[in-house]
């Protein structure tokens, strides 16, 4: 490693931190301004997923095309345990997750040990199932769905209206980027950045291979289950249809565009994907336009982000910024040198 990369390194960091503060500020500022918070929500929620999806694909190099299982596990278990049992909301909020990461670790004992498109197409599979569930188990919806669904309440205070449910979104994501930060940095995020480089050589290394790759999945499944939790409470309805594979498909989207890999990848590409759908979405209810349109333009939409994206940024919003801002600082550092040594002279 160079000096100039070296000198790079904390400036990138003091910046990162800075970066970090003033996203979650603004986002705290957002929600007093906006009449309609469901957008902003359901983006919240969906970076909250995407980051336990680009902590599985990105850094431990797996594949998955069926995250909204898990969501579904979780918007189930406040919604049916709330509703047919009577269980109070906030013990339904907290199993949400644990639910959601206990499934993730039961269908990833087999699943894992498949690769690639193999992996991908067997966790949309368990989406599948779970839908098909949800359509026949009286219990889970029974094709209707559960309604009536109570709101979020901690002791005396109830959770009324949008903006707490915006907050507790919020939070949400926050709790998933900091478990992730951590987990990275850890001695196990070590090894699971060697299980995406090549498994072998991980395992030679010592790596526990399936093991490390199921508690990921389990971790990525929880913060599925804790988006999908909130966000049963936010509608408050669960059906077949809440959870559709489109759902899946635009989560891997978003944390390609965001970058794979990387920390705030999730955040980024929640964000930039679905303010394109919204533009999208926008188009389509202009009059003359067919009601179609809105499907068609859906679709043609993630096809286009995914190929313009694939063929000019390969890596993803955050990894093209911040690798170009190392080397733009860089080559500021190494045209300095130069001058610093004549001025001596």
């Amino acid at each position: 490693m160079t000096t100039s990369a070296i000198r790079v390194r904390p400036a990138l960091g003091r910046i990162r931190w800075a970066a970090a503060i003033a996203v979650f500020v603004i986002a705290a500022i957002v929600p007093l301004v906006l009449a309609d918070l469901t957008f902003f929500v359901q983006t919240t929620l969906a970076a909250v997923v995407v980051t336990g999806l680009s902590l599985f694909m990105g850094y431990a190099g797996q594949a998955s095309l069926g995250q909204s299982a898990f969501v579904a596990v979780g918007g189930l278990s406040v919604a049916a345990l709330t509703v047919n049992l009577g269980l109070p909301p906030l013990l339904t909020l907290v199993l949400a997750p644990v639910l959601g990461g206990l499934v993730a670790a039961l269908v990833g004992w087999p699943l894992l040990r498949l690769r690639g498109h193999y992996l991908a197409f067997g966790t949309l599979a368990v989406l599948l199932i779970i839908q098909a569930v949800m359509a026949t188990v009286p219990f889970l919806g029974g094709g209707v769905g559960i309604f009536g669904i109570p709101p979020l309440s901690v002791g005396p205070i109830v959770l009324t209206g949008q903006l707490p449910y915006a907050y507790l979104a919020l939070a949400a994501l926050a709790l998933a980027m900091i478990v992730t930060r951590n987990l990275v940095n850890s001695r196990f995020g070590r090894g699971i950045r060697a299980i995406a480089g090549s498994e072998s050589a991980a395992a030679s290394s010592g790596v526990p291979v399936l093991r490390s790759k199921l508690v990921v999945f389990a971790v990525a499944g929880a913060m599925a289950g804790l988006a999908g939790g909130i966000g049963a409470f936010f509608t408050p309805f669960v059906g077949p249809d809440t959870y559709p594979a489109l759902a899946s498909f635009g989560y891997v989207i978003m944390a390609v565009v965001g970058g794979l890999g990387s920390l705030w990848g999730g955040v980024v590409g929640a964000v930039a994907l679905s303010l394109w759908l919204q533009l999208l979405s926008a188009l389509a209810a202009l009059p003359g336009l067919p009601p179609t349109a809105g499907p068609i333009f859906q679709y043609a939409g993630y096809g286009i982000v995914l190929v313009v994206f694939l063929l000019l940024l390969p890596r993803g919003i955050v990894p093209s910024v911040v690798s170009g801002y190392v080397r733009l600082r860089s080559r500021s550092a190494r045209q300095r040198v130069p001058a610093r040594e004549a001025a001596r002279r």
